[in-house]
């Protein structure tokens, strides 16, 4: 690159709403200048449902961020997620015309616009179609087949598609924020930028991104994506399990899952009690410490384990040899590790960043709450260098 570029990241969650500041620089790296947030109001289950209170929140976040990073923001790259996002793999074929026997790039777009003439829901449109492989002539695993000789040309692609609307009311509210939006980015996509090495992606690996409202997946098998995928559960359902479980108001139940619970049953001692205190609005009262992982615990299993089945249909856990990577805000609970461990029979990690050509504040680093804004400025990095990120190519104008 000719110059250091301004790059940012937007990430609209249910829980809060993030937008991380990067710089571009011209030795290939990227230095994060500031991170700015606002809790999230009008967003549930990851997506906009009071335009309102949406666009006052992402300002303030744009105006924290600008804040801290000292800079002024006119556009950002921002992640889409929600339980509307589906995702398939398919293959395109084409063959070359008489008396040419070089692939060149229009053929591969020909063997993309191939793959995707499927039928998929009226109101969706396409977010990404990732290629996986090609095959030429016969020969398979081939990753550029630009300049190769041959007469058919296959591609495997990895297919991620959307509701129209939904993600237009999302680039909406950030407009009004008198924001542009550079391109959207479907969320596990971001997160994997920056918590996923080469090896892992090569060794095959789930990634899990747990956040307020949603968890979004992904699965690396071979080094290609295989799968992902969203389930509209997140650490505020296991918030409100507790709040209903055991008759105390939802701060207070967010405080005891933060602070006391676990996702593993059997670690507290025999009648254990946790003393929580009167305050103007909650009157105290004792919780057995058991009680509250079991509810915690029973959540989060029935999560694993529906995201253990969508992955088995697509992808043999076996050939996950890195094992499951965790992030997001729901990632530090307490016995998450071990449950999933336990579920998947996998090694399982926690993430910290992944990558060594980002540098800035140490605390965005060591905060998985932020992977998936970080990863956002990461792949609009590597977006303006096809050799970084192949498969990627802007969308249609979505207004």
């Amino acid at each position: 690159m000719a110059k250091d570029t301004l790059l940012v990241g937007l990430e609209i969650g249910t829980s809060k709403i993030c937008a991380v500041v990067g710089e571009g620089r011209k030795d290939g790296t990227i230095h994060i200048l500031g991170v700015g947030q606002s809790p999230s109001r009008g967003v549930r289950k990851g997506e906009i449902v009071d335009s309102g209170n949406a666009v006052q929140c992402i300002a303030d976040t744009i105006v924290d961020a600008e804040k801290k990073s000292n800079v002024e923001i006119v556009s950002v790259w921002a992640s889409v997620t929600g339980s509307h996002i589906r995702s398939f793999n398919n293959s395109g074929t084409i063959f070359l015309p008489e008396g040419r026997n070089e692939i060149c790039p229009e053929d591969i777009q020909d063997v993309e616009i191939n793959a995707k003439e499927v039928n998929i829901p009226e109101e969706n449109d396409f977010l990404h179609t990732i290629n996986q492989r090609y095959n030429v002539d016969g020969q398979e695993g081939v990753v550029n087949p630009i300049e190769m000789f041959g007469q058919k040309l296959t591609g495997d692609f990895h297919i991620i598609h959307g509701t129209r609307t939904r993600i237009q009311n999302m680039i909406r509210c950030i407009k009004e924020a008198h924001i542009e939006v550079e391109d959207i980015v479907f969320n596990p996509l971001a997160s994997a930028e920056v918590v996923l090495t080469q090896e892992q992606k090569n060794l095959g690996v789930l990634v899990l991104d747990i956040g307020g409202g949603v968890t979004d997946f992904l699965v690396y098998s071979e080094g290609v994506i295989r799968h992902t995928g969203v389930l509209a559960v997140g650490g505020d359902h296991i918030t409100n399990d507790i709040s209903i479980g055991l008759r105390i108001p939802m701060t207070r139940a967010e405080k005891l899952k933060l602070e006391e619970g676990s996702a593993m049953m059997g670690t507290a001692l025999p009648g254990e009690i946790i003393s929580l205190r009167n305050d103007s609005e909650f009157h105290g009262r004792d919780i057995e410490r058991e009680m509250l992982n079991t509810i915690i615990h029973v959540r989060v299993k029935e999560l694993l384990e529906y995201i253990k089945r969508e992955v088995q249909a697509e992808v043999s856990l076996q050939l996950l040899g890195a094992g499951v990577v965790i992030t997001g805000g729901c990632s530090d609970l307490k016995g998450l590790r071990a449950l999933a461990e336990e579920v998947f029979n996998l090694p399982v990690t926690t993430s910290r960043l992944s990558v060594d050509d980002v540098s800035g504040p140490t605390s965005a680093f060591e905060d998985p709450r932020y992977s998936t804004a970080i990863g956002l400025v990461k792949y609009a990095y590597a977006a303006q260098n096809a050799s970084d990120l192949p498969w990627f190519k802007r969308f249609f104008p979505w207004f």
